[in-house]
């Protein structure tokens, strides 16, 4: 637990100031302390690494560069601009409190922690940081990275995993916190946590903390931070069918309006079992997809796994020829089926990403 005296703690706070003025990362949103940029970069780089996030920043500052454009944007073209960041709730979030902030706050960010928390999408994390980071209020922005180097600093053993493990780390970090720079304060924690006291490696020769870190006194830095083992992931099998027509169009069908990659394009797939599955991909069968009706030959390409946070997708991918006898226009088509050449237009999901690049190859 934090015992630091008064002085101990200032010195802290010059330490690691000094260290972050060095060291911090050079990322195209610290460049700012606008609300809304710091915003849109921390939901970006929720489950994403950072060096990801940096060019899907910049082309979403350039498409939505305020509140008021992000609020009116497209469903289909704000979802192609997030295609392959995943977490596509994320993103809807991004629309709707955009227009929260349009309905109750005149436009405007709000700079009240509450309001900010009352945002669609904003959970306490993400608040604190742009709570700290905008506007200089001393709030502790808790991540994994912060909980990892907390608990290695000050060897406190609440369980991560737990929903109460966050009030833990609230009570040690508030006392500590710069009230001058609290978002330099937050940030350069975050780095340390990610260039330094790694989850693997802690290279505590470096740290500028080491000599407030009671770990790397006592050889107990990979014991921190507790957590116990995740939710085991459910695997799932499919057969996938790439039809492309002889105009060059491929099939493809919406996902619903609600769970995994919600309202994302699609090869059409069929859920298979674990025996069906291995015998496709062993002798090239499958169950004939929905728009059998109009495919002939059907051939194996390729497996490919994706895994999402909770569920792990085997994807047994098959091209189809379609019959000659068969005119497009025959096929019943609704607004969640469609024969798509240019893919720009139609936000793709992640998986459906790679198939095509599969099919490339192949």
């Amino acid at each position: 637990m934090n015992k630091l005296t008064d002085s101990q703690i200032e010195d802290f706070q010059i330490q690691l100031l000094n260290w972050y003025d060095i060291n911090k990362k050079p990322l195209p949103w610290r460049k700012t302390k606008a609300p809304y940029q710091i915003w849109i970069s921390e939901i970006m780089a929720q489950q994403t690494q950072v060096e990801t996030v940096i060019p899907y920043y910049e082309r979403f500052m350039t498409k939505y560069p305020t509140v008021e454009s992000l609020a009116q944007a497209d469903d289909a073209e704000l979802l192609k601009m997030w295609e392959g960041l995943g977490y596509y709730s994320r993103v809807r979030n991004l629309k709707l409190a955009a227009q929260q902030m349009i309905r109750d706050f005149d436009g405007q960010f709000p700079s009240d922690l509450t309001d900010i928390l009352s945002l669609k999408g904003i959970g306490p994390y993400t608040a604190a940081a742009i709570a700290s980071i905008s506007f200089n209020l001393a709030e502790p922005a808790i991540d994994g990275n912060l909980m990892r180097v907390t608990s290695r600093l000050f060897e406190l053993d609440s369980d991560i995993s737990k929903s109460n493990a966050r009030k833990s780390f609230d009570e040690v970090l508030r006392p500590l916190i710069s009230s001058e720079r609290p978002g330099d304060f937050n940030q350069a924690l975050m780095d340390i946590g990610s260039q330094i006291c790694t989850p693997k490696i802690a290279r505590c020769e470096i740290c500028p903390l080491n000599q407030y870190c009671q770990a790397y006194k006592e050889g107990t830095q990979l014991n921190f931070p507790v957590k116990t083992k995740k939710i085991k992931q459910t695997e799932h099998f499919f057969a996938a069918f790439a039809a492309q027509n002889s105009l060059g169009e491929w099939y493809l069908e919406k996902r619903p309006e609600q769970g995994l990659l919600a309202d994302m394009w699609l090869f059409p797939m069929t859920e298979l079992t674990k025996a069906e599955f291995n015998q496709a991909s062993t002798d090239g069968t499958s169950k004939r997809p929905k728009i059998s009706e109009s495919i002939g030959k059907i051939n194996f390409v390729s497996n490919y796994k994706h895994v999402f946070s909770h569920q792990k997708w085997n994807i047994a991918l098959f091209s189809c020829q379609i019959e000659e006898k068969f005119e497009v226009s025959e096929l019943l088509l609704d607004e969640n089926k469609k024969w798509i050449k240019d893919l720009s237009q139609i936000p793709l999901a992640g998986p459906q990403v790679k198939l095509f690049e599969i099919l490339n190859k192949n």
